[in-house]
């Protein structure tokens, strides 16, 4: 028997459609509901590729004594945090107030008159373990403590809603003074750069909002304790080398466990893909051209085109880290699909390959994951013929077909299709095939940025077709929306959509600046972000929009990065890459007053807003490159991150290019070299 949520679009919340908790999705009937029956709302959020959250579905939410409880004296509600990021972000702020951590799944309970949180955790064990309570007690003091300790109640909500409250609203500062600029964009540098130095202990996540500004901030040659570009490129590095890159299928998972970037936390998210495309491509067009760089970005390309796009030419979301052994297994496990027992490989290969395997990978009898090995690479140069051919043979036995034979794999949409699918090879991980518009965009600029440095006009099809998908279904009633799942399209957009779906039109443009059509479409999807989601009195843009905000105890707006960069630092770069366009002041002045509203946070806390300085870099050195298409185009493959071009014919004599900075233009250049010239120094010029 199933509950409400087999109904559901989202893959995680029909994940729980089987449980025996009556679950509701977030909607007026459900919150209705609770106030009318005065039930306390057991909100859980996660997210179908995340690990606990999947533990705790077959676990706790599966439980019939919990169930009983759960439907008898709350109210349980499921959110799929990709679908709604809005409400995540206010709850999990609420965990990290209450718990000093947060993570997935978010489980917070919430007083169904005003939606306010009381109490709120992450993954809460079936049984007592881990040195945490089990969930059935959890459920009993809480219910306990709703019932009896009515003014103790009250008083931790109003310090809660406060603090929300107070964080949504922060306090402005000055952003006009060159010298304070100065030293505050070395600082916001200084601090990102030390957040992707090397260390020797815990898990390691790409952080490519990090990464991109401590590359962007080479150039000024700040002093610093750090050598940024060892650090940039050491970053690119484990990247492409570690076991976190799938050196037979292509892509990135989400992170490994370990800081020697061994043992992937297996899923993969298009988010990341997107972004560590774009800073490898920016590695290699800072000079930093590596062998592996390359060969990690066409493969993840590859993996993109097999295994992430839709015939409609959008990318899915995500791949599980989890996957069946058997198509008779109850339960699916971590890195099946990807991981290889030593006997595997004695196998599939002849004596040599294996032998020269062990030397480029780190491949050992005992392995280094539960007795199995993850392919990491050893060294950073180019691999032999003998090594391709070992990796090609592994990759027909996990897909069934070598690379040259297999251009496309479809997608596993559920446990049951994995188990069910006849599959050649090994069983796939579970695809959430939804189409996200803020991380397609991701996607299409990171490929549009490798399309350009590494010249490959077949990265920029791929992206063109996504971003052709997304203008062409993604508008429903004059409105731009967030979500489409296989022709249906659902939720408003939200902030993160906007900002990073102009940055992808702003990325294409670059990439073909004879046009103007990818232009004139950001300034269009521009004026609607700025009617539905500017703040007029603070400056900086809500994360929704202002008629979908109605069930939101605050309407915050997001400053800090995470996995993915902060739609406002995004946003207030794109304004500033719309004012050279256009020529257009008013952009400007929006950016002006959104580097205003978060100078506070800024100088108070820069490790929480790279993509902000990355902002205040493009707000005081944006540099606009006036030429012919002939000479722009060598630039493109040159790393120039507060640049943008205009072709034109309308040049003085004797002249190959205008460079012009802020409200005035240099003197013609008449070389090339003298150009290029131009443009660095106006990069560094403030």
């Amino acid at each position: 028997m199933t509950n409400r949520l087999a109904e559901a679009r989202s893959l995680y919340l029909r994940k729980h459609a089987e449980n025996p908790i009556d679950w509701w999705s977030w909607c007026d009937e459900a919150l209705a509901t609770a106030r009318d029956q005065n039930k306390p709302i057991f909100l859980s959020i996660g997210y179908s590729s995340c690990h606990w959250c999947t533990v705790m579905e077959g676990e706790a939410f599966s439980d019939s004594a919990i169930a009983e409880y759960m439907n008898a004296n709350f109210l349980p509600i499921k959110v799929d945090r990709e679908e709604r990021p809005d409400i995540d972000s206010i709850y999990m702020q609420a965990l990290q107030m209450m718990s000093g951590q947060g993570g997935w799944p978010l489980n917070i309970f919430l007083s169904p008159e005003d939606l306010v949180p009381f109490y709120a955790g992450t993954y809460f064990p079936l049984e007592p373990r881990y040195g945490r309570p089990g969930f059935l007690q959890v459920l009993q003091a809480l219910r306990r403590y709703y019932d009896t300790e009515k003014e103790d109640l009250s008083q931790r909500k109003a310090l809660i809603i406060e603090s929300l409250l107070t964080s949504a609203i922060l306090q402005n500062g000055a952003i006009n003074q060159e010298v304070a600029e100065n030293e505050l964009l070395r600082q916001g540098w200084e601090t990102s750069t030390g957040v992707i130095t090397p260390n020797q202990s815990g898990n390691s996540f790409p952080m490519i909002p990090y990464a991109e500004l401590a590359l962007r901030g080479n150039r000024f040659s700040f002093p610093s304790q750090y050598d940024g570009m060892e650090i940039c490129t050491q970053r690119g590095l484990d990247l492409a080398l570690g076991g976190i890159y799938d050196h037979l299928g292509g892509g990135f998972h989400r992170y490994t466990v370990d800081p020697s970037w061994t043992v992937p936390h297996f899923e993969k998210m298009l988010y990341d893909n997107g972004q560590i495309v774009e800073y490898l491509a920016n590695l290699w067009s800072d000079g930093i051209k590596k062998p592996a760089f390359m060969r990690s970005v066409a493969g993840t390309v590859e993996w993109l085109r097999r295994e992430m796009t839709a015939p409609e030419g959008y990318f899915y979301a995500a791949q599980d880290a989890d996957s069946f052994i058997s198509p008779t297994d109850v339960e699916p496990e971590e890195g099946a699909f990807y991981v290889w027992s030593y006997s595997e490989l004695e196998e599939l290969l002849t004596s040599e390959e294996l032998t020269e395997l062990q030397q480029q990978f780190t491949v050992t009898p005992n392995g280094n994951f539960e007795g199995k090995n993850v392919l990491q690479r050893r060294h950073q140069g180019e691999l032999s013929a003998k090594i391709e051919i070992a990796l090609s043979k592994l990759f027909a036995a996990r897909y069934g077909k070598k690379p040259e034979a297999l251009r496309t794999f479809p997608p596993a949409a559920n446990n049951q299709e994995a188990k069910t699918g006849g599959w050649p090879g090994r069983i796939p991980a579970v695809t959430d095939t939804k189409m996200i518009v803020a991380w397609n965009s991701l996607m299409i600029s990171g490929l549009a940025k490798a399309g350009g440095v590494f010249q490959q006009p077949l990265y920029l099809e791929i992206a063109i077709r996504a971003a052709t998908f997304i203008l062409q279904n993604q508008f429903v009633d004059g409105r731009f929306h967030r979500l489409n799942y296989q022709g249906e399209v659902a939720v408003l957009a939200q902030s993160e959509d906007y900002a990073l779906f102009i940055k992808a039109l702003l990325d294409l443009q670059a990439c073909f600046p004879e046009q103007k059509s990818w232009l004139e479409t950001a300034i269009a999807l521009q004026d609607e972000f700025n009617e539905f989601l500017w703040s007029v009195e603070l400056g900086g843009y809500y994360n929704t929009a202002t008629d979908a905000s109605q069930d939101l105890i605050v309407r915050e707006r997001s400053y800090a990065d995470n996995a993915t960069p902060s739609a406002n630092g995004v946003a207030i770069a794109n304004l500033v890459r719309l004012s050279l366009l256009t020529d257009d002041l008013h952009y400007l002045g929006l950016a002006e007053q959104g580097l205003k509203a978060f100078s506070s946070v800024m100088r108070n806390t820069p490790q929480a807003c790279p993509s902000l300085f990355s902002a205040l870099d493009w707000y005081r050195n944006s540099t606009l490159i006036r030429s012919t298409i002939e000479q722009i185009i060598p630039l493109m493959t040159k790393y120039l991150p507060v640049t943008e071009f205009v072709v034109t014919s309308d040049l003085p004599p004797d002249s190959v290019g205008l460079v012009c900075q802020g409200f005035q233009c240099l003197a013609p250049a008449e070389t090339e070299q003298q150009l290029l010239q131009q443009v660095q120094q106006s990069q560094t010029r403030a």
